[in-house]
């Protein structure tokens, strides 16, 4: 049973729109468009999608995808069309598909110039952007981010743009060396912007005040995600060592918190197992309200993690509404109330009207790795959520097949898209549903 405590408005492709008034109802089913699936066995993918909504059309969209797959709509993501994109610097992987307010898109992603992955000793030497000024059709070659040699390497990288002057912040983690164990060998947060349309890019900045190991796991700085706030602020949070940080810039990025604050506890860390995942990771993902109703410019940062056993992952939110400099102690996302795994969250406020979406996958209603995608939503600054199963049927993963490290969504002035990815029969795929609130 899913408990609805909101009105709630779907558009499905094929039908016209429901509204679904009552409280309670037994098993929701949403239409699930499917954007893209695997059709060459050789190649990595599709997994990692990110999903953008063009501010100045919002039936035009952009999802990016491992390895290098660039999938756009223009009638609201009923149907796709799907290109892969090239650079003079490689593409390999962490897709981040951001929109400026004139409707331009940018496609962040990491670098492989010479085309041979890890045989390469310039792979991850930077990050790459790609920018598109026709809603996704077609890409430029390509802008590189804070180059560094080997061994030093680029990456998870994230970007918001400033709605304010269109500004580009963008955020990842550098390597002394990626996977070392050598106590010389170290991870930190840095920090780029750019003013003129993602051409050019201030020189790398530190914004992380403790260094991570270079292992890739719960010792390491990762997951920074920036937000803007409504003065033009920019903010970060990343997890490290079983704490997530959090840290601002007042001034467009020219400087940043002499100490970093912690914002919450991520107890047993940002990695963890999940059964039949190959990989999975609690990472915190940044918003900011930025509409004009009451909880206007408070901050929120989403994540997941298996405080309350490893046989029970589950999704958290905190908010802060005085700039990060307290915060609130964790709310529970997931309304279910069973010990199974919650994970892969990802979140998005919308700036017209401060409701809070939350996409996650949810294994509540089974006792294997059958996986559902749960929708959670909050009218009210994050203090409640609603939860609801989107997905049409459940899949399960498996160990063998890389999911990536994220799923995604995007929300406009009540026009959402959750994006994620499926298992079946042995053919990853991505999909989304198409929903107005």
């Amino acid at each position: 049973m899913i408990l609805i405590i909101f009105v709630l408005v779907i558009a499905c492709k094929g039908k016209k729109k429901v509204t679904i008034k009552e409280k309670i109802v037994t098993q929701t089913k949403f239409k699930n468009i499917k954007i893209f699936e695997q059709n060459n066995p050789n190649k990595l993918g599709p997994c990692e999608p990110s999903i953008y909504i063009n501010p100045t059309n919002t039936n035009n969209m952009v999802v990016g995808s491992i390895i290098d797959y660039a999938h756009y709509s223009f009638d609201g993501g009923k149907t796709w069309k799907t290109n892969s994109i090239k650079s003079k610097l490689g593409i390999w992987g962490d897709p981040c598909i951001v929109a400026d307010t004139k409707g331009d898109f940018y496609y962040f992603h990491l670098s492989d110039p010479e085309g041979t992955n890890w045989q390469s000793k310039q792979i991850l030497d930077r990050i790459v952007v790609q920018k598109s000024t026709d809603g996704g059709k077609s890409w430029t070659n390509g802008v590189g981010i804070g180059k560094h040699d080997y061994p030093k390497q680029q990456d998870k990288e994230w970007a918001v743009v400033n709605p304010f002057n269109n500004e580009i912040y963008l955020t990842w983690t550098a390597f002394d060396k990626y996977g070392s164990s050598k106590v010389e060998h170290k991870s930190r947060i840095l920090f780029s912007k750019s003013k003129d349309g993602g051409f050019t890019w201030s020189d790398a900045f530190i914004l992380s005040e403790i260094e991570g190991n270079a292992v890739d796991g719960n010792k390491t700085a990762e997951g920074a995600v920036p937000a803007v706030g409504i003065d033009g602020e920019i903010y970060c949070a990343w997890s490290l060592d079983n704490n997530i940080y959090f840290d601002r810039s007042l001034d467009g990025g020219e400087s940043w918190l002499k100490e970093d604050i912690i914002a919450t506890d991520q107890p047993k860390g940002w990695k963890f197992k999940i059964p039949g995942m190959n990989r999975t990771n609690g990472m915190p993902v940044t918003c900011v309200d930025l509409s004009a109703n009451k909880n206007r410019g408070a901050i929120y940062i989403n994540f997941a993690d298996q405080r309350n056993g490893t046989d029970d992952t589950d999704i958290f939110i905190v908010k802060s509404i005085d700039k990060g400099d307290t915060w609130s102690k964790p709310i529970r996302v997931n309304q279910d109330k069973t010990k199974t795994h919650q994970f892969l969250t990802w979140m998005s406020v919308d700036p017209k009207t401060g409701f809070i979406y939350i996409v996650f996958y949810d294994r509540s209603k089974y006792s294997d790795t059958q996986t559902d995608v749960v929708l959670a939503v909050s009218k009210d600054g994050g203090n409640s959520f609603a939860n609801t199963t989107i997905s049409e049927s459940p899949f399960r993963p498996k160990n063998s097949v890389f999911f990536g490290d994220y799923n995604n969504i995007n929300a406009y002035n009540g026009v959402v898209r959750p994006v994620w990815t499926r298992l079946e029969n042995d053919k990853l795929s991505i999909w989304t549903c198409l929903l107005e609130f």
